[in-house]
């Protein structure tokens, strides 16, 4: 097969249980675990030729739904404002430090309490 796109590792996360066993068992095994086709078919008991049927219908499926859906987008997109948002709060507190405002310090320590809350709720 040609190079791998490592982007289907993410997109399985995101839409991997919609996928037929098969197809996330040796998308996983190839993408996640490094196997090789000849490893996965021993593996799964298939033929080479299987495993890569398998594994480009998964692809294209995964593909599809991401062009539809835009999670794994709007899941970058996320984490990227709140990395943004987190390196704004070490602005302010830097800029408060000769200011010492209770107030200011209250407000970034709840924003980090939001950012924590959000991470844990959504990527952990």
């Amino acid at each position: 097969m040609a190079d791998k796109n490592l982007g289907i590792s993410v997109l399985l996360d995101h839409y991997g249980a919609m996928l037929t066993d098969k197809q996330r068992d040796v998308i996983d095994l190839y993408y996640n675990q490094d196997l090789s086709l000849a490893e996965i078919a021993e593996h799964e008991g298939i033929s080479r030729q299987g495993v890569r049927d398998n594994i480009k219908r998964g692809e294209a499926f995964l593909l599809e739904m991401e062009e539809k859906l835009h999670l794994a987008q709007k899941m970058g997109d996320l984490l990227e404002v709140i990395e943004t948002v987190n390196q704004l709060c070490d602005e302010i507190e830097r800029e408060n430090r000769a200011v010492r405002s209770a107030g200011i310090q209250r407000r970034t320590a709840a924003i980090r309490q939001m950012l924590s809350g959000c991470i844990d709720e959504y990527f952990s």
